[in-house]
């Protein structure tokens, strides 16, 4: 691996993460197109890990304050006159499908992982979702009005992300929407679930990297990953919530069934 394949594929991990467009389709897509080799688990878990790093830090104030609010909900009465709890409690019930799934079918996953035909169906089908949803959503309700049978519903729905093209963010913003949320509290769950997320998978993603045992050169290659990831990521997340608080996500569904009928073009022709 190179130095500049590991920038570029930063760049492109951190960029589209928290965009809803799939990020592993784009980490799968680019170096098909480029012709460069498959950059392989180790780089994946780097980038991966820049990208948790970077929503941990852009939402720091939340992190800390639904960690105390949760910890008040292990004492008697603790859940009264305590949003912040409930949030937390939320946000673990909304991981708890996507953990399920992930454990109970990881081979599959793995398998469909590398199928053009699979992400450029995915990238369509939600895609058009992702369209309706947000034409369709009333856009009227916030954070503050969400309940567990919401935090639920989006968590069951994260669970698709597990399919190659879907992009996390994109459906639990789907699903959100479809649940009334404004796009800007849409966006602003399906971040703060992906840190409960994040920190599951890195873990055990670091797993099977201490079982792959890296070279120093894979080492420094991570690492660049990593840091050049984590800064587009964290770039991406603060306008991305700017351009939610006046503009809409069509943009971002159109990108995603072209990219699909892309994708086809390419595997069929």
């Amino acid at each position: 691996m190179e130095w500049l394949h590991s920038i570029i594929l930063g760049i492109v991990q951190g960029v589209t993460e928290f965009l809803p467009i799939s990020s592993s389709a784009h980490l799968i897509l680019v170096p098909k197109l480029l012709g460069w080799r498959d950059q392989g688990l180790i780089f994946d878990i780097a980038a991966n890990t820049g990208s948790l790093i970077a929503v941990m830090a852009y939402f720091w104030h939340d992190v800390v304050t639904y960690t105390v609010g949760f910890v008040r909900t292990l004492r008697p009465g603790g859940f009264r006159n305590n949003p912040e709890g409930h949030m937390a409690w939320a946000l673990g019930w909304a991981t708890i499908p996507i953990g399920l799934a992930g454990l109970t079918f990881k081979h599959h996953i793995e398998t469909l992982a590398r199928d053009l035909t699979v992400i450029g169906t995915t990238a369509i089908f939600f895609g058009l979702l992702l369209w309706v949803a947000d034409r369709r959503g009333l856009r009227t309700r916030g954070l503050d009005q969400l309940t567990w049978r919401d935090a639920v519903l989006i968590g069951v729905a994260q669970m698709f992300a597990l399919i190659p093209g879907t992009s996390r963010s994109g459906v639990t913003m789907t699903a959100a929407l479809f649940s009334g949320f404004s796009r800007e509290a849409s966006a602003r769950f399906a971040f703060l679930m992906a840190i409960p997320v994040g920190v599951l998978a890195a873990g055990l993603e670091f797993r099977d990297l201490f079982r792959l045992s890296p070279t120093p050169s894979e080492w420094m290659f991570m690492g660049l990953g990593l840091v050049v990831s984590g800064v587009s990521a964290f770039a991406v997340i603060h306008w991305l919530m700017t351009w939610l608080r006046q503009q809409s996500l069509v943009p971002f569904a159109i990108y995603r069934i072209v990219l699909g009928v892309v994708i086809f073009v390419l595997v069929y022709s």
